[in-house]
């Protein structure tokens, strides 16, 4: 909680004036009940009706006042929540924006997307009811009592017997309700998991007919959400029963000793009428003080979740002083690169070296979960690696910014990612300052030109959610075009042409030896997309056990003539 305390710094001013007004309004409702007390014992009795009207309308422009200045608290009550809220969030989302792959991993996708909405949601609510409710309900209990007392002091005994009972039923059901709320949030984070991933994977899960696999999955993990939250909310269902036993004992007691006390002529009727007054404000502020407590415990779980983030610190920084010295040779080096991913046994990659040269193409291969993708990753420095370094044009990527880093190279995933919007607006996603010609040349190299200008509206085509209404092909040309428009000093194709089929791979690989001057990292299943390299290494097992051309790998490797013979096989080799 106290990592999320210095956003409300920038709204002291609207705090203070949210106090002020309510402590106005609080001191117009607490005088209204004189008013009233007045208007029975002196109006009322000695029939003095000009007396009577006057003292009704001071009660009404007090009622009028008190509704304005509750209006403005509550204004300046959700410009405060909703500006808190804001806040949060958009420092949640450039923290996340900032952590490693390997912070992502830990917290998870499904988890952070509900921490970034449900509990700043939650926290946000509360705050609104700590600045509107728990501002206002301890200046009416203490005005309160104070008022009771000095009007009636023996009638007050009755609240030393009620108040602490109220305050041991609250303190005894929120405590049996804290632990609960932090559950419900894990819980919700559950939810949010199997039904991100049925989502995302329908396609998959009616292909083999596992909907009603999915729907027990979901069943499970909502039954489970839904039992978890009527638990807490039995629990917290208790509090009002018991609070309205408790006003109403206490209500009792007032009318009871207060009659006694009027038949005596110890108390006025207009009193015992303002006295009651007063001891429903009381009472309403106790009210008021449990739904604050009964919220409070679930932000502080949030909170906390909220705060496990901000607190986590990346793994992978800009040094404090960056190398200044800025190459353009086009060579990457590695040195003896290990790295092994958290939890793991044993490495995925392990004691990894070359070297690949300025304007050449260097290809990798593999048998599955060899490592290939992760030592892209390294050199992207999206992991850092726990032995060995790797270099850019001659520098330690450790002592280079990452922007810097990243802006030298052209990368294509193996997963394509396409964004909501046009043709243009995803290729400019490479470049933002980019011309329209240039946004064509990319297109033509990726050879996609063709396809995008079959489309009704050109590169002004909208692109759905994640590319649905692309074929994989043409996701993975437009994000090569992507790459391209860029005009980096290295391309990494992380397996990019899986998806073309041989023909228009062939295509494309001509058309990107011939257009880009610049060093290529080619990641690749299929010998056909990889022969050409200048030099190709192999991996097995996250070992480099080969690193050579294609005729010498075929004369000299194992690894690499078996690859090569099954795919042969296959009629996969040209």
């Amino acid at each position: 909680m106290k990592t999320l305390l210095i956003f409300i710094k920038p709204y002291r001013w609207p705090i203070l004036g949210i106090l002020g007004l309510t402590l106005v309004g609080i001191m117009f409702e607490l005088y209204i009940p004189t008013l009233m007390a007045n208007v029975v014992d002196i109006g009322i009795v000695n029939s003095d009706i000009p007396y009577i009207i006057k003292t009704g309308i001071w009660m009404i422009l007090l009622s009028l006042m008190s509704i304005v200045v509750a209006i403005g608290g509550i204004y300046l009550t959700s410009k405060v929540a909703a500006g808190f809220a804001r806040d949060v969030r958009l420092k949640l989302f450039v923290k996340v924006e900032g952590f490693s792959l390997e912070e992502l991993d830990r917290v998870g996708t499904a988890s952070l997307i509900t921490r970034t909405t449900n509990d700043i949601k939650q926290i946000q609510e509360v705050l609104s009811i700590i600045l509107g409710m728990a501002t206002r309900a301890p200046l009416m209990l203490v005005g309160g009592i104070f008022l009771a007392i000095m009007m009636e002091p023996k009638l007050s005994l009755i609240f030393i017997i009620a108040l602490p009972v109220l305050v041991l039923v609250i303190v005894l059901i929120i405590k049996k309700a804290i632990p609960l709320f932090s559950t419900i949030q894990k819980k919700t984070d559950r939810l949010n998991l199997v039904i991100r991933e049925s989502l995302t994977g329908i396609r998959v899960i009616r292909a083999f007919n596992q909907v009603s696999h999915e729907k027990k999955r979901f069943d499970v993990a909502n039954e489970d959400f839904r039992d978890t939250a009527i638990r807490v909310n039995k629990i917290m269902a208790l509090l009002f029963p018991f609070m309205g036993i408790i006003i109403s004992f206490s209500n009792v007691a007032i009318v009871w000793f207060g009659a006694i006390q009027i038949e005596q002529g110890v108390l006025q009727v207009g009193n015992m009428m303002a006295f009651l007054q007063y001891a429903l404000m009381i009472f309403m502020a106790f009210i008021m003080l449990s739904i604050a407590f009964m919220m409070i415990p679930r932000a502080q779980a949030s909170a906390k979740r909220i705060g496990e983030v901000l607190q986590m610190e990346a793994t992978i920084k800009d040094p404090l002083k960056t190398n200044g010295h800025v190459n353009q040779e086009g060579r990457i080096q590695l040195e003896n690169v290990t790295y092994r991913y958290d939890g793991a046994e044993k490495p995925v990659i392990e004691n990894i070296s070359f070297e690949v040269e300025p304007g050449q193409t260097t290809a990798i291969l593999g048998s599955t979960g060899a490592g290939k993708t992760t030592l892209i990753q390294l050199i992207l420095r999206f992991y850092d690696p726990v032995d060995g370094r790797v270099l850019v044009d001659g520098i330690d990527i450790r002592k280079m910014s990452q922007k810097k880093l990243r802006e030298k190279i052209g990368y294509v995933p193996q997963k394509v990612s396409l964004f909501t919007g046009t043709i243009e607006e995803n290729i400019r996603f490479g470049k933002t300052d980019v011309t329209k010609e240039e946004i064509i040349q990319a297109l033509e190299v990726a050879h996609a030109i063709d396809f995008v200008h079959e489309k009704e509206n050109g590169i002004k085509t909208m692109i759905d959610q994640a590319g649905s209404n692309l074929s994989g092909g043409q996701k993975q040309r437009l994000s090569i075009a992507r790459a391209i428009v860029r005009n980096p000093g290295f391309y990494i194709f992380d397996d990019s042409f899986s998806a073309l089929d041989y023909k228009t791979e062939a295509r494309l690989r001509q058309m990107l030896k011939e257009k880009l001057n610049a060093t290529i990292i080619v990641v690749g299943q299929r010998i056909s997309s990889i022969k050409d390299a200048n030099q190709i290494i192999v991996l097995d097992e996250g070992k480099m056990v080969g690193k050579g051309t294609h005729e010498f790998l075929l004369e000299t490797n194992k690894v690499y003539q078996e690859i090569v013979y099954s795919q042969s096989m296959e009629g996969e080799v040209s």
